[in-house]
C-alpha cells in the first residue's frame, strides 16, 4: 500500500490539469475547422492529446489510453497531410474527445472507466483508413510502436490497487471491478514517451504525469486543495490554484497587521497606567487608522485569492455553439472576448448553467439559417458574441447575436395565449416589459419540442440563478439585428454592498444592486390606482410599498422617503423612515431559523444587529403572521448568527 500512498492527489491532479488540457485542444479544434492548414495549430492539438495520454498511460487507464491513441493517430495523418480535414471526420473526433470527457467524470467519481463505444472505435479505425462509411475498419498499428507492458515488466500500477487507494477499500474489494481490456499495440506506452507540452493557459501550466511518479503543481502557482478539482475524486469542484504573488501579499499585510497590534497593546498599557498625554493619544489614533488601513488591504487581498478568470467557464462554449449550430444546419461563429476578467470562483461555478442556456438559446433562437440571412440581405454566417468586463464593482456579462431579433408584440400574444398573463395586464407592458416575458416559467415561442428548446424553462432557469447571485439581467432586441442579455454581477458573493435603512427603529440593509435611486417622499403625490398607492417619477407610474408592510410590522412613523427599486423586471419604490448609509457586509446567517424575505444578518459599527432583506422572497408574498417561523414579527432582539 505504501507504493500508492498519495495516488490519490496524483489522480486529482490529473484530472484537474487534464480537464482543463482537453478544454483546450476542443476548442483549438473548432478554430483546426476555420483554418484546417494551419500547421501550428494542429501541432498544438496533437501534443495537448499527447499529454493526455501520457498521463492515462502512467495511471494505467487502459480505456483512455485506447480512444487517445487513436485519436493521436489521426492527428498525426492530418499533420503529414495524409488525410483532408473534412466535417465528418471533425464529427467523429470531438466524439472522442467527449468520450475521454466522460471517463474523466468516471474517474473523478473513483470509478474505473467503462471500455470505449465500440461503434466510436469503429468510426476512428474507419477515419483512419480514409473511409468513414465503412462501419468497422481494421487500424493498422504503427510499425514503430511498443509492445504494451505486462503487470511483471512495468511500475505502472494497476487500475484496482489506484481505485483501492483512492476509495479507501481493500484491492479485494476492487477485484470484482470491470477489468479494462488489454490496450492494441502502442496504446499502453510507457509513460516516458509523454512529452511536455505548451499549455494555452496562463494560469496553469501541465505537467505530464511521466515527469514524476507525483504530478508536480504549476510552476508558480499555490494550488489550495479540499477535493480536487475539474474532475475531482469526490465529485465536487473545491480545488483553487492561487498566483503565490496574492498570497505572499497576504503574508505581508498579516506580518504588518502584527507589528501594528503590538503597537496597539503597549499604548493601551500607557494608557492604562495612567499616561494620557497628548503623545500618547496621537499615537493611539495613527495606530487605529494603520489598522484599519491594514484590515481593509487584507481583505481585499484575501477576496483577490478567490478570484479565477472566466475564460476558464468561456472554454466550453465553442464547442458547445460549434455541436448545435451543427445538428441545427445554421453556420455559427462564436467570438469571446474578456476571457481574462476576474470573478468569484463560486460565481463562476453557478454561471455555467445560465451562459449554457444563452448561447444555446442565441444559436437556436437567435440566429437565422444561412438561408435566411441570405434571403435578408445578411453574411451566410452568422455571429454569437459572448464577452465579460468589469464595470465599477460589477461585472458585466453579454451576449450578443445579430439575428432576426425579437417582435415585443409576438412575445405579448404568446405569454396571453399560454395563460402567462392576463390580457389587462399584458397591454399594460412597454416594449421592454413585453421582452422580459421570455423569463416566465412555461414561456416558449418555439410550437414543437425538440431536444434543444420548446419546453419553456431554459430563460425561467436563467434568470432564478443569476438573482440567486445578487445580479441582474437586462435584454435589448432590435428586429432584424440581434439581441443582446446583458448579466450584472457584483464581484464576490463574500462582501455584498448594501443599503441601511431604517423603519419601525430597526435598522435593515437592502442590496445596492437593486437600488435605482432614493428620493423624498411628499404625501400629496401618492395617487390610488386600482386601490394601491403609486408615485409618478419622470413620467413612470411605480408602485409604492413600505418596508414596514412588507415585514407586517406596524408603522411608527410616515415614511420619508423612497428608495426606487429594480427587480428583475419590476420597478417599485420602497418607503422607509430614515437611512444609515451605505456599507459593504459579510453576510452570516441565521441559526435554525430562515425567515421568509431575510437572506441573513451582520452586525452595525455600535454592534447592533441588521437583517439583510432578500426583496425577491420578500416581495414574492405577505409573510405569515403565525407560526415559529414568523420571528421577524418579534424583532431581532433575540437573533443569534
Amino acid at each position: 500500500m505504501s507504493d500508492f500512498a498519495g495516488m490519490e492527489e496524483l489522480l486529482q491532479d490529473f484530472l484537474m490539469e487534464s480537464t482543463e488540457l482537453l478544454s483546450d485542444v476542443d476548442n483549438k479544434l473548432v478554430e483546426l475547422e476555420k483554418r484546417p492548414n494551419d500547421r501550428a495549430l494542429l501541432n498544438d492539438i496533437f501534443r495537448g492529446f499527447h499529454t493526455i495520454k501520457g498521463g492515462a498511460g502512467f495511471l494505467n487507464v487502459a480505456p483512455m489510453v485506447t480512444v487517445c491513441h487513436r485519436t493521436e493517430n489521426l492527428f498525426d495523418k492530418l499533420r503529414n497531410s495524409e488525410l483532408p480535414l473534412t466535417m465528418g471526420l471533425m464529427d467523429v473526433i470531438l466524439d472522442a474527445t467527449g468520450a475521454v470527457r466522460d471517463m474523466f467524470t468516471t474517474l473523478g467519481q473513483g470509478l474505473p472507466p467503462a471500455n470505449p463505444d465500440p461503434a466510436l472505435l469503429a468510426a476512428l479505425d474507419a477515419a483512419l483508413a480514409g473511409n468513414l462509411s465503412v462501419e468497422a475498419a481494421p487500424a493498422a498499428a504503427p510499425a514503430a510502436a511498443p509492445a504494451p507492458a505486462t503487470a511483471a515488466q512495468s511500475n505502472e500500477p494497476d487500475w484496482n490497487t489506484l481505485h483501492a487507494a483512492v476509495s479507501g477499500s481493500s484491492p479485494a474489494t476492487t477485484a470484482a471491478a470491470p477489468a479494462a481490456q488489454p490496450a492494441p499495440a502502442a496504446q499502453a506506452a510507457p509513460a516516458a514517451a509523454a512529452a511536455p507540452a505548451p499549455v494555452a493557459s496562463t494560469a496553469v501550466e501541465v505537467i505530464p504525469a511521466a515527469a514524476s511518479t507525483a504530478m508536480a503543481p504549476a510552476a508558480h502557482k499555490a494550488p489550495m486543495k479540499t477535493s480536487g478539482g475539474g474532475g475531482s475524486v469526490s465529485g465536487q469542484e473545491n480545488t483553487i490554484r492561487i498566483d503565490t504573488v496574492r498570497l505572499d501579499q497576504v503574508l505581508n499585510l498579516s506580518g504588518e497587521i502584527g507589528l501594528t497590534k503590538n503597537r496597539l497593546t503597549t499604548l493601551r498599557t500607557e494608557i492604562l497606567q495612567g499616561n494620557m498625554e497628548t503623545n500618547t493619544l496621537r499615537s493611539l489614533d495613527e495606530a487605529i487608522s494603520q489598522l484599519d488601513l491594514l484590515v481593509s488591504d487584507l481583505q481585499n487581498a484575501v477576496m483577490k485569492t478567490r478570484m479565477q478568470p472566466i475564460g476558464r467557464l468561456f472554454q466550453k462554449y465553442p464547442r458547445l455553439a460549434r455541436d448545435l449550430a451543427r445538428q441545427l444546419g445554421k453556420e455559427v461563429e462564436l467570438i469571446i472576448t474578456g476571457e481574462e476578467t476576474e470573478l468569484d470562483k463560486t460565481m463562476i461555478e453557478d454561471l455555467n448553467d445560465p451562459l449554457v442556456h444563452l448561447v444555446r438559446n442565441a444559436v437556436d433562437h437567435g440566429v437565422e439559417s444561412s438561408e435566411e440571412r441570405i434571403a435578408a440581405g445578411k453574411k451566410p454566417q452568422s455571429v454569437v458574441e459572448l464577452t465579460a468586463q468589469q464595470v465599477g464593482d460589477h461585472i458585466v456579462i453579454e451576449i450578443t447575436d445579430d439575428g432576426k431579433g425579437m417582435n415585443p408584440e409576438v412575445l405579448r400574444r404568446k405569454a396571453i395565449a399560454k395563460g402567462l398573463i392576463d390580457a389587462e395586464t399584458a397591454n399594460g407592458l412597454d416594449e421592454k416589459q413585453c421582452l422580459q416575458l421570455i423569463f416566465l416559467p412555461g414561456f416558449s415561442t418555439k410550437d414543437q419540442i425538440s431536444n434543444v428548446s420548446g419546453r419553456g424553462v431554459g430563460m425561467d432557469v436563467v434568470r432564478t440563478n443569476i438573482q440567486k447571485l445578487n445580479g441582474r439581467i437586462d435584454i435589448n432586441s432590435v428586429q432584424g439585428e440581434g439581441t443582446r442579455i446583458s448579466i450584472s454581477l457584483p464581484l464576490t458573493l463574500a462582501i455584498l454592498p448594501v443599503l441601511v435603512v431604517r423603519a419601525c427603529n430597526q435598522p435593515f440593509a437592502v442590496p445596492l444592486a437593486m437600488v435605482r435611486e432614493i428620493i423624498p417622499i411628499d404625501t400629496t403625490a401618492i395617487q390610488e390606482v386600482s386601490g394601491r398607492p403609486t408615485i409618478v417619477v419622470r413620467d413612470e407610474i411605480l408602485p409604492l410599498k413600505t418596508l414596514s408592510g412588507l415585514l407586517n410590522w406596524e408603522p411608527t412613523q410616515k415614511p420619508n422617503f423612497g428608495v426606487l427599486m429594480q427587480s428583475a423586471e419590476k420597478s417599485f419604490i420602497l418607503a422607509v423612515d430614515s437611512f444609515v448609509g451605505r456599507d459593504d457586509v459579510v453576510i452570516k446567517p441565521l441559526q435554525n431559523i430562515r425567515p421568509k424575505g431575510v437572506a441573513g444578518a451582520t452586525l452595525s459599527g455600535d454592534g447592533s444587529v441588521v437583517l439583510v432583506l432578500d426583496m425577491e422572497d420578500l416581495l414574492s408574498g405577505q409573510l405569515d403572521t403565525s407560526g415559529p417561523g414568523n420571528m421577524m414579527a418579534r424583532g431581532v432582539d433575540n437573533f443569534a448568527y
